[in-house]
């Protein structure tokens, strides 16, 4: 274990490896389901399964002050079949940082109702990249109607610079524009895949001028909290805080949600 693991939490680890073995059935990995004193694997199948030693992993659930590496923990999480939130619990014990797994596809069914309940507050589900998952009904009468737009369409920066009915929604246009450039970039570079990332910044380039020159900048930036002003064609001047939440478990979701602060007619419309 690392110098940061106490003597609790070498014990703590111990019994949890211990507890989760118990759990599992011998036929579950083509083993023979003979009389067992105890339920569940013995410490030297989960050894060999994980492809460790027998002495090693006996230690680990003793409590012994030894290291795993992050590779062995990985091995022996897939053996114990551990979910996310266990696997990331195993690896706390250890003084480790569970590895980013890839991230899933979609959305689950839940946040899409989420999404959907929060109406009347305009809100919508986009990914790393900026594309739109899913939406309700208030955001789209406020930005665009997302389902008429072909899914690769759904990107907000593809919108902020290639589609002039949202391109003229927005007052400030040109700092919003750079912002969410300086949002892209810091994902691209935290990204396992790059390749949706780089095929629009191909398309940007391409088609947009104004992209073109301001992508080789160096600037990075978080979207968590902002305003946003919009000048709506029937609503006049808007003023509305923008706040994105992560979803458990989905580092690479936001769900973004615009709060109106102020609304009033445009003077000058």
């Amino acid at each position: 274990m690392s110098s940061r693991a106490t003597s609790e939490q070498r014990h703590e680890f111990g019994s949890f490896l211990s507890s989760r073995r118990a759990r599992l059935q011998p036929a579950e990995f083509g083993l023979p389901a003979r009389p067992r004193r105890t339920p569940g694997l013995r410490r030297e199948e989960v050894a060999v399964l994980a492809g460790v030693s027998v002495s090693w992993y006996t230690w680990l659930e003793q409590g012994r002050d030894i290291q795993p590496s992050a590779d062995a923990l990985r091995r022996i999480s897939k053996v114990l079949k551990l979910d996310r939130v266990e696997s990331a619990h195993l690896y706390a014990l250890c003084g480790l940082e569970m590895p980013a797994a890839a991230p899933a596809a979609g959305i689950s069914p839940g946040l899409e109702m989420l999404v959907r309940a929060i109406n009347p507050i305009p809100a919508y589900v986009r990914n790393a990249q900026l594309d739109i998952l899913a939406w309700n009904d208030a955001i789209a009468e406020l930005f665009v109607d997302y389902g008429s737009l072909q899914p690769h369409e759904r990107n907000t920066l593809r919108l902020l610079f290639l589609y002039i009915p949202y391109r003229t929604l927005i007052l400030d246009w040109e700092q919003m524009a750079r912002g969410m450039i300086h949002t892209f970039r810091a994902s691209r570079a935290q990204a396992q895949d790059k390749a949706p990332f780089d095929h629009l910044i191909e398309e940007l380039s391409e088609l947009s001028p104004e992209f073109r020159a301001w992508w080789p900048d160096t600037e990075v930036k978080g979207f968590d909290e902002g305003s946003k002003r919009l000048k709506h064609p029937t609503s006049g001047h808007i003023d509305f805080t923008y706040v994105a939440l992560t979803p458990e478990g989905r580092p690479d979701l936001s769900l973004v949600t615009y709060i109106p602060r102020h609304a009033a007619s445009d003077p000058q419309s």
